[in-house]
């Protein structure tokens, strides 16, 4: 297990589970938990038992499922409510009966709400978090004490907030975690509250939501303050704004500050576990993510990849593959003769100075009518490619195609394609029908080159994009199309430009086969 000298605590499977549109099935939860296990954290948080029914079956289940080899399973719950007791309570109950070896317990820390929520004395509240405290340690559990509201009840009444934090560790909490429940503190007005409350002799720690912006400086603000236990949620989920993201608070203490808090190995797995868990979750990756985003490393101006071709620190605060990620070259309209440079290198050319100047010109010129090459490696690379041979070249070539939609009798709407190419000194006609203009296109063309090709049975399109580009002639529009397709081992991504956004998608789909057909190792003759 973790060293207990300093706790990384994950909530995702609880706090991070209030995020609007995250809804985990305990399954879900199994496979997270799997995935944090493997980073290394110390603690996770499974979630609620008996206050809903799936996070009683999670723990359940957990006891036979769930094999950790590195962190321990936490539940989430209250301290009893007042007048009961803790021996008496049933929730309290279903924190003993969860067989969880750690219980976190919320307990308000704030006077007004302690009396508007609670509708109770203050007196009382600490009776309820002293009672409940000292019952689950002498039922053999551990127990942490979330003091909800911290520093706004800090704010209100710094005594009471104190003797809160007082009560909780006379009583036998092992760490009582100080929240910014509504995410409003700003660094350094928290360190100092972090400060006063390390003074009563209590271990802290820090939990911090992200409404001003600041979990994540928060967080590390009240370690530098002398916390000893973070809290935070994978990819910074939760309600609202999200909870500090634990991913970031990881990788500052250990790459920036020298904390020893998960094992090297597994922090060099962190970008693929983030990218694993929004899998899981099926919330969509937010690709600026500090460290585990696929833009972190990403440069784009032509300044930068100057300096990187001479030394990639230059512009870069860590190496990329400390976390598991890596550094991409991005080509546009700011690309100077560097960026082309190593970008070539990344795709395995090396590119003279005569073939950078021109391919810098191609792109800038394409990406004034509405091209981008960002997002699209594959259209850059055929393009790179067509400048080395000074012409372009493709597998086959179209004489024409033509695309009909026609809603029938019923109703329903039918896309039927005809495309004639000619290939390998064969003339092709093929028909293909689809639930759509480009998808009856793509049926068409992989139909018709299929027996020529066989491997494009394999190919399929994954994603389809459109953006409505401003125009250049009056009202007129230009479409932007990228494409995304796959061969069932990986991805790439192809772009088409045009008025007509059949056009501009035919462009993007005669890429994306042509590119299929050389990653499964056919070059053109």
């Amino acid at each position: 297990m973790a060293d207990d000298r300093f706790h990384v605590y994950d909530t995702t499977l609880r706090d991070g589970a209030q995020q609007e549109g995250l809804n985990l099935t305990v399954a879900d939860k199994i496979a997270v938990a799997r995935h944090l296990d493997g980073l290394g954290v110390g603690f996770i948080e499974g979630g609620w038992p008996g206050a809903n029914p799936k996070d009683t079956e999670f723990f359940r289940q957990a006891r036979t499922e769930l094999d950790l080899k590195h962190a321990q399973l936490a539940a989430f719950g209250a301290t009893r409510r007042a007048g009961v007791k803790a021996a008496d309570d049933p929730l309290v109950a279903a924190l003993r009966e969860s067989a969880a070896p750690v219980v976190t317990l919320v307990a308000k820390s704030h006077d007004r709400h302690v009396e508007l929520a609670l509708r109770t004395s203050l007196q009382e509240n600490l009776a309820m978090i002293r009672d409940t405290v000292s019952h689950l340690r002498a039922e053999g559990q551990r127990v942490f004490l979330d003091a909800e509201h911290f520093f706004d009840g800090y704010t209100s009444n710094p005594a009471y907030a104190l003797e809160v934090i007082r009560t909780a560790a006379e009583a036998g909490a092992d760490v009582i975690a100080l929240c910014d429940t509504n995410g409003g503190m700003l660094p350094d007005e928290l360190a100092e509250i972090v400060h006063d409350a390390v003074q009563t002799g209590a271990r802290v720690g820090i939990h911090c939501h992200d409404d001003t912006g600041c979990a994540v400086a928060n967080t590390l603000a009240a370690v530098k303050a002398g916390a000893t236990h973070v809290q935070g949620c994978a990819n910074g989920y939760g309600e609202r704004s999200g909870n500090a993201n634990l991913f970031t608070v990881v990788a500052n203490l250990q790459l920036k500050r020298g904390f020893d808090l998960v094992p090297r190995g597994a922090l060099a797995d962190m970008t693929r576990i983030a990218h694993a868990i929004t899998e899981v979750t099926n919330v969509t990756p937010n690709s600026h993510a500090p460290y585990v985003g696929m833009s972190a490393f990403a440069h784009k101006a032509g300044l930068h990849a100057s300096a990187i071709k001479v030394d990639p620190n230059l512009y870069q605060h860590i190496d990329p593959a400390a976390v598991g990620n890596d550094m991409r070259m991005l080509v546009s309209d700011m690309a100077g003769r560097a960026s082309v440079e190593l970008k070539g290198r990344e795709l395995g050319y090396e590119l003279t100075p005569d073939t950078t100047k021109t391919l810098v010109e191609r792109v800038k010129d394409l990406e004034s009518q509405g091209f981008t090459f960002e997002a699209a490696d594959a259209s850059f690379e055929l393009l790179l490619r067509d400048t080395l041979h000074g012409s372009r070249r493709r597998h086959f070539e179209v004489e024409s195609w033509r695309v009909i939609v026609e809603r029938t009798k019923g109703g329903e709407l039918v896309s039927e394609a005809t495309v004639k190419l000619y290939a390998k000194g064969e003339r092709i006609v093929a028909t293909g029908e689809g639930n759509g203009p480009v998808n009856a296109l793509d049926k068409a063309v992989r139909l018709g080159l299929e027996q020529l090709y066989p491997e494009l049975a394999k190919l399929e399109l994954v994603d389809y994009k459109v953006r409505i580009l401003e125009g250049t002639h009056g009202t007129d529009a230009i479409t932007r199309v990228l494409i995304t397709s796959s061969d069932e081992t990986s991805e790439w991504a192809t772009v088409g430009v045009a008025e007509n956004i059949i056009d501009a998608s035919w462009q993007a789909l005669e890429q994306a086969v042509t590119y299929g057909l050389l990653r499964a190792g056919r070059e053109v003759s």
